[in-house]
């Protein structure tokens, strides 16, 4: 496991571009975190690191935002699921090995997360805009 410091939003988006160099393009990304912890900040950068222009934004209400760069991208928000059927309901199995999934609220679907999933961990940090980032499953330096 690695930690890693983050003073920023910027440095946050930062954290998911040095990810981005590291993937093959099947990955499961398993993000932890509550509230305001910069989940889609870092999935703005993962995403900027893999070549995609467009906005990125909470999947909320869609539960899944697809996005195409260098590798197809599945952002889900797992916060309302709280069952097996509801995770069936989002397709989430159906997009395994399709392209990266990166899935904000895993603590909800631990469970159904494949044993290589990379996750990461994001907590509170010094200030406002700090944060922790306890890195698993991928080696970045």
């Amino acid at each position: 496991m690695i930690k890693i410091i983050s003073h920023s939003v910027e440095e946050t988006e930062k954290i998911g571009i040095d990810i981005a160099q590291k993937l093959n393009g099947t990955e499961v990304i398993a993000l932890f975190g509550g509230l305001g912890m910069g989940k889609t900040a870092f999935t703005r950068g993962l995403s900027r690191g893999l070549g995609v222009s467009d906005g990125v934004s909470s999947p909320t209400f869609a539960l899944v935002n697809e996005y195409s760069g260098k590798y197809n991208i599945y952002h889900f928000d797992m916060y309302r699921v709280t069952s097996w059927d509801d995770l069936y309901s989002t397709g989430f199995f159906d997009y395994i090995d399709t392209g990266v999934l990166v899935i904000e609220w895993s603590e909800n679907i631990e469970g159904a997360l494949p044993d290589n999933a990379i996750r990461i961990k994001i907590a509170n940090g010094d200030s406002d805009d700090g944060r922790v980032f306890e890195i698993e499953g991928v080696e970045l330096y």
